[in-house]
């Protein structure tokens, strides 16, 4: 056998992918991660920390050296850099309560192939309304994924030297861009459209950064509750759009145009696929989630956004790679 001949190596990683949402999310379960930054380097000490077996530490740290998230040093084990950064409970980009919660959705692919036939979701599970109290587990655990992005969204607008803007987050959830952009700009005040119940866990992150004074929520569905005329700087538009079909994202767009000042930005983050649909790869196996998960939603390529924000009276649109597989989307 030749070197350049195929073999079943790759499909099969593939094929047992789940091993990785299963290894990393029973690891963030354990705080793994945060017990190697504080100096449990072995399996034995690890155990003992966690409260869980030596053979089941030893069985993780394997599993996390395969995946790159930890490597052997000397006789024990010390996280990445990747790791250090991104999965140590304490820190305001920690991605663990969202590998514990991923692990929670796994079963739900079962029924992708059906879903494919489908065209859709096949069963109706009422997830997406205002009183579901998994609010409370899913608008947390998904903030650190915006904090990067809301960063560099904010150097992008420079807005920390932006003056006396006004800021309006449509589905905001936790609140992360508001509490990030009013942290770095003491003059700016933030708005946020969202359901009462998720609007409540804003208010006390916004309160945890100390900027909740210059925070206003308004409760209700952003689908149907209006956004004035003329009264923003900068709207925000965050992972909204991979749920929403073209003709909503139009009127979306529209009457956001409709709320922003004369010279007005809509900053626009998802999940971007390139025009031929070659990639990004997360972008594109995104896709598979949305057809899980909305009856209209996917990955939408930069055509369609350029398209869309046209018809809604926007002129100028770029975009904009960020330090994680989102893309900021800027229209004037």
């Amino acid at each position: 056998m030749t070197s350049s001949q195929p073999t079943p190596e790759r499909i099969m990683q593939l094929i047992n992918g789940y091993w990785a949402t299963g290894i990393l999310g029973a690891a963030a379960s354990h705080a793994l991660f945060t017990h190697l930054a504080s100096g449990a380097d072995t399996a034995e000490r690890i155990a003992e920390r966690a409260g869980i077996s030596e053979r089941g530490a030893q069985t993780l740290l394997d599993g996390l050296v395969s995946l790159g998230l930890v490597e052997s040093h000397g006789a024990g084990y010390r996280n990445t850099a990747e790791a250090a950064a991104y999965l140590v409970e304490g820190q305001p980009t920690c991605l663990s309560s969202f590998a514990r919660l991923k692990l929670t959705h796994m079963g739900s692919l079962a029924a992708l192939p059906e879903v494919v036939r489908a065209g859709g979701p096949v069963t109706d599970a009422a997830v997406e309304v205002a009183d579901n109290p998994h609010w409370e587990e899913v608008v947390p655990a998904i903030a650190a994924q915006s904090v990067p992005v809301a960063t560099a969204a904010a150097d992008l607008l420079g807005l920390a030297d932006a003056g006396a803007v006004s800021i309006l987050d449509i589905g905001g959830g936790s609140g992360i861009y508001s509490a990030i952009w009013l942290g770095l700009n003491p003059a700016a005040r933030a708005t946020q459209l969202d359901w009462a119940p998720v609007n409540a866990i804003a208010r006390r992150l916004l309160a945890q950064r100390g900027v909740a004074d210059r925070f206003t929520c308004i409760d209700g569905d952003f689908h149907s509750t209006g956004f004035g005329t003329a009264r923003y700087d900068i709207a925000v538009y965050s992972h909204i759009a991979h749920q929403e079909g073209p003709e909503d994202n139009v009127a979306m767009f529209a009457k956001i145009r409709g709320a922003l000042k004369p010279g007005g930005t809509l900053v626009i983050c998802d999940f971007v696929v390139d025009d031929d649909r070659g990639g990004p790869p997360f972008a594109l196996m995104f896709g598979a989630e949305m057809l899980l998960k909305s009856k209209q939603g996917g990955t939408w390529r930069r055509a369609d956004y350029r398209g869309w924000l046209a018809k809604a009276g926007f002129e100028e649109v770029s975009f904009e790679p960020t330090p994680s597989p989102a893309t900021l989307v800027i229209a004037r």
